[in-house]
């Protein structure tokens, strides 16, 4: 067996590699549950490998995260299912199908390409829903169906959060300004510190619907919330680090030294 630029060739490399006779004893145990977090691992490794602007690391990390799809793709032809050829004609036949106006000679302004993408999904979600009634796919789970249905419940909790107010927005579920979001941000602070002083068993539940009213904040503020987060989880990163560089023991400093430091990497406008 040798590398190759061709896709082909890591089918079979997978193919290989879960031969239930002479295949990677850990490969073949594997199942779609098992694989899963890989998956969501390898696609954080990518916008990492972005974020940092390091595109050595970034065709790395592209190859393993499309090792992910072979290989659910494998296990789904195993099953019976699908095979990666189907994974590649689904996705082809979708990206013609919302893109009319590029595929199709049509000239569409971008308020009409915009309202004619949210048509299409619209239509393709219908059809999706047809075909699960019409198989015994090992993912089904209900016949009644959500609007909130797709939107996948393993992905990060803020992402999650914005798509689900997103998605209940469209049929009116929303708040009608920023502000009265900013007033209920208010009200659920409220409700955390009565909690504590009430009831501690409720502040876990509590604290989560502060953060989700936050993500309405983001939201209705026009920012994604997992990549405000995000940033400001390296902000913290780089003026922590600034702190532990510019103050004699940080296992020994008191609070008082560490916030005047802490400060000063502000005053700095470290980021």
């Amino acid at each position: 067996m040798t590398p190759s630029r061709d896709i082909t060739r890591l089918l079979e490399i997978m193919a290989a590699l879960r031969d239930p006779d002479t295949g990677c004893p850990w490969d073949i145990k594997q199942t779609f549950e098992t694989i899963s977090p890989y998956t969501i691992e390898e696609a954080y490794e990518v916008a990492d490998a972005i974020e940092r602007g390091d595109l050595v690391d970034l065709e790395d990390e592209l190859g393993d995260l499309l090792l992910q799809v072979v290989y659910h793709a494998r296990m789904a032809e195993e099953a019976g299912q699908f095979d990666f050829g189907d994974v590649v004609m689904a996705i082809t036949k979708k990206m013609i199908r919302r893109h009319p106006h590029v595929f199709a000679d049509e000239t569409d302004a971008i308020t009409d390409v915009q309202k004619r993408w949210e048509a299409i999904k619209a239509e393709e979600k219908a059809e999706k829903e047809l075909r699960k009634k019409d198989s015994n796919k090992q993912f089904q789970t209900s016949d009644k169906q959500s609007i909130l249905s797709d939107i996948p419940q393993n992905i990060p909790a803020l992402m999650e959060a914005q798509k689900l107010q997103k998605r209940t927005g469209t049929v009116g579920f929303d708040w009608n300004s920023l502000t009265l979001v900013l007033d209920k941000m208010e009200e659920e602070i409220a409700e955390i510190r009565d909690a504590l002083a009430h009831s501690p068993d409720t502040v876990g539940e509590e604290v989560g619907d502060l953060i989700f009213c936050a993500v309405n904040v983001a939201r209705h503020a026009d920012v994604e919330a997992e990549d405000a987060l995000r940033g400001c989880n390296q902000k913290f990163r780089i003026r922590f680090k600034y702190i532990e560089e510019n103050i004699n023991s940080i296992s020994t400093s008191s609070l008082e030294e560490m916030e005047d430091m802490w400060k000063k990497s502000k005053n700095q406008r470290l980021k």
